[in-house]
């Protein structure tokens, strides 16, 4: 009879440490942004010491592709499939970018101070075109049929947190008035 295998107690609580660590990290990071987040405060954050966060993090890129593997989990970005059946292209750009939007609202704090970080730091633009590039790029693609270079331009701007932030915290629109607007600009764009 063939035995079967079960994790060892070791393994798990390896694994344990792992998410306990990376989930340290990513507090720390929405908190205070990659670039202000030391090794020391997620050790002690995660309540280990500092050679245990190295042990299974060996360099800032480790760190934070398991950070944003996990927000990603927890957290994923709205997918094409989503809104692929919709004939409309206004109300498929109308879709997504609620769907987009609601994301950036859940997730401005992190993502504001990631972005920001990411600026000077090599890794995190890495980093964040290596979790976020395909998806922007599959978000775009989904949306940009019949679009000529200004509604292709516009609907960049459109996607981009950086515009959902201007338009709801600095022009203090709601998230679905500014939704209206950046369908409106992409769709006027080519006029």
């Amino acid at each position: 009879m063939p035995r079967t295998y079960t994790k060892s107690k070791r393994a798990e609580n390896e694994a344990e440490t792992r998410e306990r660590i990376a989930d340290a990290a990513l507090a720390l990071h929405t908190e205070f942004g990659p670039a202000q987040t030391t090794i020391s405060q997620i050790a002690e954050r995660a309540g280990v010491q500092r050679h245990t966060v190295y042990a299974h993090f060996p360099d800032e890129r480790a760190i934070l592709m398991a950070c944003s593997g996990l927000h990603m989990e927890r957290e994923p970005l709205p997918v094409p499939e989503h809104w692929a059946e919709v004939t409309d292209p206004a109300e498929r750009i109308r879709q997504a970018l609620a769907e987009l939007y609601g994301w950036y609202e859940r997730n401005a704090q992190l993502a504001a101070a990631f972005l920001r970080d990411a600026e000077h730091n090599t890794v995190l633009r890495e980093v964040n075109m290596l979790r976020m590039g395909p998806v922007f790029a599959a978000i775009h693609a989904s949306l940009s049929g019949g679009l000529g270079n200004r509604g292709n331009a516009a609907l960049a701007l459109a996607l981009n947190f950086y515009t959902w932030r201007t338009l709801t915290r600095d022009a203090g629109m709601k998230s679905a008035a500014a939704v209206d607007l950046m369908v409106d600009t992409v769709l006027s764009a080519d006029d």
